[in-house]
């Protein structure tokens, strides 16, 4: 297909173009910040213990992050930059293999969510004032979701209300608050990867039926309703992320969205296209 047409004038185009490049530039600074954030947690909560299997699970945001970037820059590359023609052969082999590859790392990022909201549903209750007994021993401070500190002299007796040890982390204590804030934070990561998941099964179908032959009507009204269900609940999800005060979360959810609705925009200049194409032979 060709370029995405959005006005008759060039100053527009350009606009246009700026805005969602920016956009995408953005969405991949935010990997970097994923990482910094998940790195700094992995050591606090696991003392650097690391296994195999759990690295998914403590950097489920940064897997999740890139593999999404690369597969919103293929989307970007089928529907509005490469034409038709051009996706065949090793070009449309290379393409799928790609997203295939990143379809793997984002199930795997969804397996990693849900294997961090599994760790914080189970801790262990601790006798009151036993926080700064703790002192020396290699203990952590869980002070919301993905943030830790060294348990120290300084901050174990602000360690107010009923604490917890997280059993599913190495030498990690909470208040019960806290612990109960980032179970929700947790599901919130949980629902919302799941989501996405369910965006790309919708955009990949849409874009297969777009190169044979365009969407059936009968089944347009069901995609385009269950696309405006989905993207409800991402944007709900990004809400109670900026009300929670998780603003890198609220920050990604609210460019994702922004970035979804050059895609939408894309497909839909695409369907313009191909029905003038099919009205005109």
């Amino acid at each position: 297909m060709n370029q995405i047409r959005v006005g008759p004038h060039p100053w527009k185009v350009r606009l246009y173009q700026a805005l969602k490049y920016s956009c995408y530039a953005l969405l991949t600074v935010n990997i970097y910040f994923f990482l910094n954030q998940e790195l700094t947690a992995a050591f606090m909560s696991t003392n650097g213990h690391w296994s195999l299997g759990s690295i998914v699970q403590l950097f489920s945001a940064t897997l999740d992050t890139t593999a999404w970037v690369i597969l919103l820059l293929l989307f970007e590359l089928e529907t509005a930059i490469l034409s038709d023609d051009k996706l065949v052969g090793w070009t449309k082999r290379v393409i799928h293999g790609v997203r295939l590859i990143c379809g793997l790392a984002i199930c795997s990022a969804f397996v990693g969510y849900l294997g961090e909201w599994s760790v914080l549903e189970s801790a262990t209750p601790l006798s009151q004032g036993l926080a700064c007994d703790l002192l020396g021993q290699g203990y952590s401070v869980m002070l919301g979701f993905d943030d830790f500190a060294t348990l120290t002299e300084a901050n174990c007796g602000r360690l107010i209300g009923d604490l917890v040890s997280v059993d599913g982390f190495d030498s990690v204590i909470a208040t019960q608050s806290t612990l109960r804030d980032a179970q929700w934070l947790a599901l919130t990561d949980v629902i919302n990867a799941g989501a996405w998941i369910l965006v790309v099964v919708v955009l990949e179908l849409e874009v297969r039926m777009q190169l044979h032959g365009g969407v059936p009507d009968r089944f347009q009204v069901a995609m385009t309703a269950s696309k405006f269900a989905i993207y409800s609940a991402l944007a709900g999800a990004a809400v109670y992320w900026g009300l929670a005060g998780d603003f890198l979360d609220f920050w990604d959810a609210a460019l994702w969205l922004f970035a979804f609705v050059f895609i939408e925009l894309n497909v839909f200049e695409w369907q313009q296209e191909l029905a003038q194409e099919h009205s005109s032979t």
